[in-house]
């Protein structure tokens, strides 16, 4: 063969050789440009709203139709459980990826007092997406602290709207100030309204590069404030506080298919990674703020470690990457949104993070059909639980009970298998199930902090 005719000189064979030697020396301009754009990520908080309250729990006397089609659209989450029975320290988990009573944050900041919050020296979602180029946003209700040192502004988000405290009135003029950025505002619309125009406003902002938004409604939380409108929609319900509630989650509802709306518009709702939780279960017991709730099947309260008051609805939807219409029985637990929104964002999870929480992209796409938690666990003052498995045991506060009892349970176990409702204690039958769980929990309890400040909520809303 003479070189002239050698394959390697055949034009063809040049340009194909070149393309590999250019492929060989590094990304070129084009597939950088090609690159997949990272999803968006909108994690949507209820605030006290009842385990049975959603028409996709079966929910029949308040319709929810967007999101039932929001569960309709990922996946339902039948365990799905939050870190804290109330408000802050539920949130104080979201952020971090770590239970909070690691840090201290095991009850409600007092209101009056801007000293505390969530710690500084802890690393928030926001933070950890914004380094990851995301544009960041709350809105809705903070709580976790009102000093200047924890707003939103410095916990990593770009862009902030809504008010620092605990509980706010949904009507104009009415409850403390409202604030965009640090400044307060004249709000004019009802407030679950005026949120779901801010997040339609700050998608429509950002549309063109991925971005984070903490969607944190104060719905369904007293005060019981609704409009006149949608208080007719329920005039078959006989019980005035109930309708009220009612109202209010239409309300929610309607603001969540205002944003769902808006990504669709925009294209955006196949990329877009979604979360639907309750900070806790509905208040239905003395000296918490009474809402109309109902959290049926389940037992307890908010503010108890019984199912009532940490089992929550619980929904995650990607189009891209999710199953449509899937139901997920294993427990999950809001701890695990962090690492799931990193994981989808393409950022490493260093291990000196210390998370407790998991990606749950390849337990809900069934890459995974291990549990995703072996054990989960709660401390709330002198209650506490742990789940293993469908075994639970807990010492809760005895005022869930009816007629209302006083102080802490003792330890009692439950086969939540067979007993979703808590009503047949085992203890005593399970002895040495006791014994083990109770080792478990106790292994646990020694690592973390103690409270950074007393449970200022009890007796007042918290």
């Amino acid at each position: 063969m003479t070189l002239r005719h050698h394959p390697l000189l055949r034009p063809w064979a040049v340009i194909a050789a070149l393309a590999v030697l250019t492929v060989g020396l590094g990304p070129h301009r084009a597939d950088a440009a090609d690159a997949p754009r990272k999803p968006n990520i909108i994690v949507i908080l209820a605030d006290d709203l009842g385990y049975a309250d959603v028409g996709f729990h079966g929910c029949k006397d308040i319709p929810t139709p967007n999101l039932d089609a929001l569960a309709a659209s990922g996946v339902r989450c039948t365990n799905g459980y939050v870190s804290g029975p109330y408000c802050s320290p539920t949130r104080a988990g979201l952020l971090t990826g770590r239970y909070q009573n690691r840090f201290g944050h095991e009850f409600n900041p007092g209101a009056q007092d801007d000293t505390i919050g969530l710690p500084v020296s802890e690393t928030t979602l926001a933070d950890r997406l914004k380094a990851a180029g995301y544009a960041t946003g709350w809105i809705g209700k903070w709580h976790l602290g009102s000093g200047a040192q924890f707003h939103p502004l410095k916990r990593g988000f770009d862009e902030t709207f809504g008010f620092m405290g605990g509980a706010h009135s949904y009507f104009p003029g009415k409850g403390g100030p409202i604030f965009r950025g640090t400044q307060p505002v004249e709000e004019k619309e009802y407030l679950t309204d005026a949120f779901a125009r801010e997040a339609v406003a700050f998608i429509d902002r950002n549309k063109a590069r991925p971005f984070f938004l903490y969607l944190a409604f104060n719905a369904v939380h007293t005060p019981m404030d609704a409009t006149e409108d949608r208080l007719k929609k329920f005039s078959a319900i006989s019980d005035t506080r109930r309708r009220t509630y009612a109202a209010m989650t239409l309300a929610m509802d309607e603001a969540v298919g205002r944003v769902l709306d808006k990504l669709r518009a925009e294209k955006l709702d196949e990329d877009t990674l979604l979360f639907f939780f309750s900070d806790n279960g509905g208040p239905t017991m003395p000296y918490t703020s009474v809402n109309g709730s109902s959290n049926a099947p389940l037992r307890g309260s908010k503010r108890t470690t019984l199912e009532g008051g940490i089992r929550v609805p619980f929904v995650v939807a990607w189009k891209r990457q999710l199953p449509a219409g899937k139901v997920y029985h294993k427990p999950v637990i809001q701890l695990d949104i962090l690492p799931t929104c990193l994981a989808a964002a393409g950022v490493a999870i260093d291990p000196a993070w210390k998370l407790d929480g998991v990606n749950l992209l390849p337990y809900l796409r069934g890459d995974h059909s291990e549990a995703p938690h072996e054990t989960l666990y709660w401390r709330f003052g002198g209650q506490m639980a742990i789940r293993q498995g469908d075994w639970k045991l807990v010492r809760y506060d005895q005022a869930a009970d009816q007629p209302v009892g006083k102080g802490i349970s003792p330890a009692r176990l439950y086969n939540l298998a067979e007993d979703i409702g808590e009503a047949n204690d085992l203890a005593s039958a399970r002895p040495e199930k006791v014994k083990e769980l109770q080792a478990l929990w106790d292994q646990w309890n020694a690592q973390l902090a103690k409270p950074l400040w007393a449970d200022k909520g009890k007796g007042a809303p918290p």
